[in-house]
């Protein structure tokens, strides 16, 4: 079979999480040799559509009309979609419409989890297969050194304790508890990569990014190489998100051997246990509480149990269970 990789935005895209997402379907396939293409003029057996932009939905129908099967990846929900950007919750059920529009004319939807999945049925949406975004553990693994280019880089000392945070500038990725967080704990260095344009964003949230601390920093937008080093250096991932479909940071920090401490939501539940491969919280109390607990050493270290979690969503797993969707939608199973 040969597969077209639709993204429409791809360039726009390509630094957010669904960007990441979709190097990784390329990286499965090319792990997997399943030939792919991302030009809609190329020939094609199936279509796997990214984005639920007019071209995608435009192209998924016209697909059809030729006799074609399309697979449609649902990134996005209507519950991820809201506290995020300017009047992002004043047109939220507006967004559920199209989104639905969209998936609908997907033979068979694709998302990263059995939360969004549940979401997504509640929808009134069919034919759902949850399946990871997955983790390529030949990039993301522990490494010592890497992890010492980024606190010489960002000019933290051997004996300061450093908590990464990583995402778009959204309340939804609890950028606000982050800062808060950053002011209760001056003893601890906090740092978070990412970048929105603050025009699309609340007054609330540029004027976090803007906070004066001399334990804090936002140095922005990153490439992934900066990423892995900033989870081999940290001493904690701290992922206060509200909503996700899936979270692929906490993967890469799962197979880095990162301490991860990130916020009890259902998307995690299932595959992160607090106590057990994590340490999860509802609150800023209760951050602030487990942030000291793990910094001090006053709790276990769970990385190992971290490091099957992300074993079990590795690229590989993940591009043989894609191209049996793919098979069974081409009706080769």
């Amino acid at each position: 079979m040969k597969v077209l990789l639709y993204t429409e935005f791809e360039k726009a895209l390509s630094k957010s999480g669904l960007g990441k997402a979709i190097r990784h379907q390329m990286r499965a396939l090319e792990e997997n040799g399943i030939p792919y293409t991302t030009s809609p003029k190329d020939a094609h057996d199936l279509i796997h559509i990214n984005y639920y932009g007019l071209k995608s939905y435009r192209l998924a129908k016209k697909e059809h009309r030729r006799g074609g099967k399309v697979v449609y990846h649902a990134h996005s929900t209507e519950e991820d979609f809201r506290n995020s950007f300017v009047f992002s919750n004043l047109i939220a059920p507006l967004f559920k419409k199209w989104i639905c529009k969209c998936y609908r004319t997907g033979d068979v939807i694709i998302t990263p989890t059995p939360y969004s999945k549940r979401l997504l049925e509640g929808y009134g949406l069919k034919n759902i297969v949850a399946l990871s975004n997955g983790i390529d553990l030949e990039f993301f693994r522990p490494d010592k050194a890497a992890g010492e280019e980024f606190r010489a880089k960002y000019g933290f000392k051997p004996e300061d304790k450093v908590v990464l945070g990583i995402g778009l500038y959204l309340k939804r990725k609890g950028i606000l508890d982050f800062v808060e967080l950053a002011k209760q704990l001056p003893q601890y260095k906090f740092i978070w990569f990412g970048y929105t344009n603050p025009a699309l964003v609340p007054r609330n949230i540029r004027k976090a990014v803007k906070t004066k601390l001399p334990n804090l920093q936002f140095p922005g937008y990153v490439e992934p190489s900066e990423i892995m080093r900033a989870m081999n250096g940290a001493d904690v991932y701290l992922f206060p998100t509200y909503e996700e479909t899936e979270g692929i940071p906490a993967l890469e920090a799962c197979a880095c051997g990162q301490r991860l401490l990130v916020r009890n939501i259902p998307v995690f539940s299932g595959w992160l246990e607090d106590g057990v491969n994590a340490y999860m919280a509802d609150s800023v109390d209760g951050f602030r509480d487990k942030l000291c607990g793990i910094l001090e050493g006053e709790l276990p270290d769970l990385t190992a149990a971290a490091m099957s979690v992300a074993q079990s969503r590795e690229i590989h797993k993940v591009g043989r269970e894609l191209i049996e969707v793919y098979r069974g939608v081409l009706g080769n199973d």
